[in-house]
């Protein structure tokens, strides 16, 4: 049995648990490694950590290897639209899964640079992220043409635990501790995910799974190859300037950081940020809405974050996280609870109604 028919087989037989699992396994070592690598904890760096700018070259190569080893091993090209180019059937993207690529592009980037600024811990940084998608959710199923619907109310108390828990990380030492370009990255963090999220909710979210894997394919193939120019390309307009600036520290990533001694690691990094991506692509695209896919995933990414920050205050002289975090955390675990009540009911109502067909003089 070959690889496709393997990874079919295994996700048919568990469902979306099966890609929240992939999700969590993956989100500990990728936040767990990156926080090392830029904060000096891996072994003969001394506490002098590399920028995380200056990995981002590195991780963006790692992630793009990953995504075109999964595409071929899948044999998932096929589902991707093609043109022919001097009588070569190609793969492209469709327009709308181009600006979903492009939004990916800067999800995976800021996502690896909100686990390296100083003072900010992975439960700060998540709980930002995390807790904006899960405002977003509810706005994002009522605003889509496909699927607009009535906003239900555990999706607004979700919604309302979920900006409780960003205002009492705020109002712990981390809130002080965030700076401009840290505000500036979860601010287009949010921005990216609201896009993806609402042309992914048009596009794909259907019962056709041929027509979701070609969103999968044509978004990601986008996705990995732009990140890498656009970091090209902003590098080499400020290779003249500062190094420790962001321009200047994607220009050191690729021409002195890939000699210091962290490649491997930085491009496992890549690797590991990939298969986040997978996993969490794929419990996006599922074709429930998005107040059951949303939590799905955030809580797999909480749970993962919370571990993380564990294992580093164990194990490698981190910080444990701050009690405010924590209580962050619980509400975000509690706003997903919600979320996933509001899905648990559609399907009672819907097996019920089954049933009641199924009743012979009904």
């Amino acid at each position: 049995m070959g690889f496709s028919k393997n990874l079919h087989k295994h996700l048919a037989a568990f469902g979306i648990a099966a890609l929240c699992f992939g999700y969590f396994a993956s989100y500990i070592p990728f936040s767990m490694l990156t926080k090392m690598l830029t904060r000096g904890m891996l072994p003969g760096m001394n506490g002098v950590g590399v920028s995380g700018f200056e990995i981002q070259p590195v991780a963006a190569l790692g992630t793009c290897i990953g995504m075109y080893l999964f595409i071929t091993l899948s044999k998932w090209w096929k589902f991707a639209t093609h043109s022919k180019i001097l009588g070569v059937s190609v793969p492209r993207p469709q327009w709308f899964t181009f600006i979903s690529g492009i939004c990916t592009s800067g999800i995976i980037v800021t996502t690896v640079l909100a686990y390296t600024f100083q003072g900010i811990s992975i439960v700060f940084a998540m709980l930002l992220m995390r807790g904006g998608v899960l405002i977003m959710a509810p706005v994002i199923d009522m605003i889509v043409k496909r699927r607009k619907r009535k906003i239900y109310w555990p999706s607004w108390i979700a919604s309302a635990l979920s900006f409780g828990a960003l205002i009492i990380a705020f109002s712990g030492k981390a809130g002080t501790a965030i700076t401009f370009i840290a505000g500036a990255d979860i601010c287009l963090y949010l921005f990216s995910y609201f896009f993806r999220l609402y042309f992914m909710s048009n596009r794909a979210k259907g019962d056709s799974t041929d027509e979701r894997k070609r969103y999968f394919v044509e978004e990601q193939m986008v996705a990995n190859p732009a990140m890498l120019i656009l970091l090209f390309i902003i590098g080499w307009f400020g290779s003249a300037s500062d190094p420790v600036g962001v321009a200047g520290g994607f220009w050191q990533g690729f021409v002195s950081f890939p000699f210091k001694g962290y490649f491997l690691i930085t491009l496992l990094i890549g690797l590991l940020s990939y298969s986040v991506g997978l996993f969490g692509t794929l419990i996006f695209l599922d074709k429930r809405e998005n107040t059951f896919t949303v939590p799905a995933n955030r809580s797999s990414s909480i749970m993962a974050g919370v571990v993380a920050t564990y294992l580093l205050y164990m194990f490698f002289g981190g910080k444990a996280p701050a009690t405010d975090e924590l209580v962050g955390a619980g509400m975000i675990i509690v706003a997903i609870v919600f979320l996933a009540y509001r899905s648990t009911m559609d399907k009672r109502k819907a097996a019920l109604k089954m049933a009641n067909k199924s009743k012979p003089g009904l």
